[in-house]
């Protein structure tokens, strides 16, 4: 513990799941933490050291915040809603991508000033194994996901030494989104949750599924000094299920 002290990190999303347990981790390795989601509520009764409540499909807005002296980012929310590629409507990209990539962007033009002042900085984006290996079903978000790993990658060329950003691949992680899928996925095909979730495991080596904070433990690496050496790379912590090298 202690990786993180003196160190001030904005983390999205931080109001439940993966978000919410990598703000917990990094309170824990002692940086003054700044939740940012929706919900108020919700942020607040985790008693992290700031809130912004903000929804990140409003971007004139995202702009204006007074945002903390922050140097770790963490770009973290929740994923499109599921369903085919050829069914899902022109438009559904163009949303997801300004909730992923336009946000993303606009918090990192935030902070990068923060980041060269200290000469020292890290963002870490929570992404999907999908950058790899594209998820059936999850048509817009495999598209939105491969564009976060494509913006990252060329950020990781342009930042100044002292300042790296890289990507977790989250595999099968116990959360409420995960939970959503596997209904979403059910209600579709006519199979029940249980069978949906069976199949996942039988396809990951740990056999189980990940939780928060597994995630969070990596992320707390990415964002230590122990970490400096590591830029523009995509981190799958998934238990062994992906194929792809």
């Amino acid at each position: 513990m202690g990786k993180l002290d003196g160190r001030v990190a904005i983390v999205c999303g931080a109001s439940m799941g993966i978000g919410a347990a990598i703000a917990k981790r990094f309170c824990e390795e002692g940086a003054e933490v700044h939740g940012l989601a929706r919900s108020r509520e919700r942020l607040e009764s985790l008693g992290y050291a700031g809130v912004v409540a903000h929804d990140l499909d409003d971007l004139d807005g995202l702009s204006q915040l007074a945002l903390p002296a922050a140097t770790i980012l963490v770009n973290n929310t929740g994923g499109p809603p599921p369903g085919s590629i050829l069914e899902a409507d022109p438009h559904d990209f163009g949303k997801a991508f300004r909730r992923h990539v336009m946000a993303s962007q606009v918090l990192l033009r935030a902070l990068l000033p923060n980041m060269r002042a200290a000469s020292w900085g890290r963002i870490i984006n929570i992404i999907s194994t999908s950058v790899r290996e594209p998820i059936a079903g999850l048509g817009v978000s495999n598209t939105t996901r491969g564009a976060m790993a494509a913006w990252s990658k060329s950020v990781s060329k342009e930042l100044p030494p002292g300042i790296t950003i890289n990507n977790i691949l989250p595999g099968f992680t116990d959360t409420e989104r995960l939970t959503e899928l596997k209904n979403a996925k059910a209600a579709a095909s006519g199979v029940s949750a249980d069978e949906i979730q069976e199949a996942w495991l039988g396809a990951i080596p740990a056999q189980r599924l990940a939780a928060a904070s597994e995630m969070a433990s990596t992320a707390a690496f990415l964002a230590s000094d122990e970490a400096a050496y590591v830029s523009g790379q995509s981190l799958a912590v998934d238990g062994g299920r992906m194929g792809s090298i």
